[in-house]
């Protein structure tokens, strides 16, 4: 393709993902390319990179562009980004040609607002914080409480693009025989710092073309959420249940600190993704897996009152601390979706407890960095449990105190993009009484 052909699939896939906004963008994306075969890797590649790049300045861009909650169209903001990044007015309107394949000419009232952007950069000073930011206005108090001094420098890590971090799966390989197997492939990875079953890839490589991946030896999971997993510290023969499996990344990680013995329940709401687990589950080789559809009446966790060594709550939130990769959720996020996330996490956390045994361990886990969807869910829960107490992270880390110090010295999990290159992640581990 072409550059002012990869400018125009970019701007329709802007356009798919503002016609659908409560759909995560890269679910959109997703749909997108699958319809668009003919897209080979590398377009698809720089099609991506347009788009992200967009979502990222959205607040920004519109701050430009005076529109109206996201009115500014696709191609403009588009337009608009690139001069505010360097290109020249001469460069954008040879991309804009109304060439084939390419975008339509200029108009003339999008030539003006160009016009008038040119010479000038992203950032200015007289942009409100949360603009300059690009967070909701409603979050800007929040993150700044929970940040303090160091708001400046995690926000700047969320404007970031992520790393992209795999999962070694230790029953099927170690670290350096995968390290290997994927340099054999053109791939070169190299060990995260935090996590003992992590590799960190240079690029953004075609990871799921490779034999690696295809034949299980690794699985593209953050390294937050690989030490998410394993604060759970499931262990072979036990009973663990995933109370919102998803797609089953943490089930994945927990069935291997199981060495596939014991018995591992993934349950979740939503059939297509247990069924998009089912096929990551046979890739990597576990068998320890039953999977469980809750429905609305569902009686299993009756039946099961009790019934379970470790209890992992992945709970849904806001997915702030996903903002390097998820750059969409800024802009769709709504004040309501924050207390409605949090009514439904305590009900949730409820019903889960309800499974632990006693002298078990329910691990609760959100990828937030607010408070209010992590500590202070915690203390609520703990006010009305009184039969479980919050257990110290160094006292638990399943590999020894000393590799618990880079986590932080605190109770919990706490992950930040800044202090830990992750996604932000928080967990905590409430021990039932015997």
């Amino acid at each position: 393709m072409t550059p002012a052909a990869r400018l125009a699939s970019a701007i329709e896939l802007l356009t798919d993902i503002a016609e659908t906004p409560r759909k995560p963008a890269d679910a959109v994306a997703s749909d997108f390319f699958r319809a668009r075969r003919f897209i080979g890797a590398s377009d698809r590649r720089a099609v991506s990179e347009h788009v992200w790049a967009v979502l990222r300045a959205w607040r920004r861009l519109d701050w430009w562009l005076g529109g109206d909650r996201g009115a500014a169209s696709p191609r403009l903001r588009l337009g608009a980004l690139m001069l505010l990044t360097g290109t020249s007015l001469a460069a954008v309107e040879a991309l804009f040609s109304g060439g084939r394949y390419a975008p339509m000419a200029l108009d003339e009232g999008e030539r003006a607002i160009l016009t008038r952007l040119s010479g000038h950069t992203l950032a200015h000073p007289r942009m409100p914080d949360a603009v300059h930011n690009e967070v909701p206005d409603f979050l800007s108090p929040l993150l700044a409480t929970r940040f303090g001094a160091d708001l400046a420098d995690e926000l700047a890590a969320l404007a970031r693009p992520a790393a992209l971090d795999l999962r070694v799966n230790l029953l099927k390989t170690t670290r350096e025989t995968a390290k290997a197997a994927l340099a054999a492939a053109g791939i070169i990875a190299e060990p995260t710092p935090l996590s003992p079953w992590g590799l960190r890839v240079a690029g953004r490589p075609p990871i799921t073309a490779a034999a690696p991946f295809r034949d299980g030896w690794v699985e593209i999971q953050d390294e937050g959420s690989q030490l998410a997993a394993a604060l759970a510290d499931a262990r072979p023969g036990m009973r663990v249940v995933d109370f919102c499996a998803g797609a089953g990344g943490k089930t994945l990680a927990m069935a291997m600190m199981m060495d596939n013995r014991g018995h591992l329940v993934a349950c979740d709401v939503s059939a297509p993704r247990l069924e998009g687990a089912l096929k990551r589950l046979r890739r990597a080789g576990v068998h320890n897996v039953e999977r469980h559809l809750l429905v609305p009446g569902d009686k299993w966790v009756k039946r099961h009152l009790g019934g379970f060594d470790r209890v992992f709550v992945d709970a849904p939130c806001t997915g702030t601390g996903t903002w390097r990769r998820n750059p969409d959720a800024r802009r769709t996020l709504r004040p309501e979706d924050l207390q409605e996330l949090i009514q439904r996490q305590q009900e949730i956390l409820t019903q889960a407890a309800k499974l632990v045994r006693k002298g078990g361990r329910l691990v609760y886990a959100t990828c937030s960095l607010l408070a209010e969807e992590n500590e202070a869910q915690v203390s609520t829960f703990l006010t009305h449990h009184g039969e479980f107490a919050a257990r110290r992270l160094a006292d638990i880390w399943p590999f020894g105190a000393a590799a618990a110090l880079p986590l932080g010295t605190g109770p919990y999990l706490s992950l930040t993009p800044h202090r830990h290159g992750t996604d932000g992640f928080f967990a905590a581990v409430l021990e039932r009484a015997p």
